[in-house]
């Protein structure tokens, strides 16, 4: 579960909000902009497809639901401390 900041200078992980985490998203929250950069910006993170990545919940919310799929528990640990560190 993630919480996201749209309209950042730069897209990035920045910590942990409400017991989920927060995402800077370089994006206005207009038609659906911030959401394609977040799909970008975690597929580039985990080094995976776009097509890897998916919305579940929270579409049209700052607090979103993500899918991600072909990688497992572990990878997505590792990389989140790598980018939190």
């Amino acid at each position: 579960m993630v919480y996201c900041q749209p309209g950042a200078k730069v897209s990035k992980l920045v910590g942990v909000h409400d017991e989920r985490l927060k995402i800077a998203l370089n994006a206005p929250a207009l038609e659906n902009k911030a959401n394609e950069v977040l799909i970008d910006w975690v597929a580039r993170q985990f080094d995976m497809r776009r097509q890897d990545v998916q919305i579940l919940s929270g579409q049209t919310g700052r607090r979103k639901r993500l899918l991600l799929r072909s990688i497992s528990i572990s990878a997505v640990s590792e990389k989140l401390m790598v980018l939190l560190n």
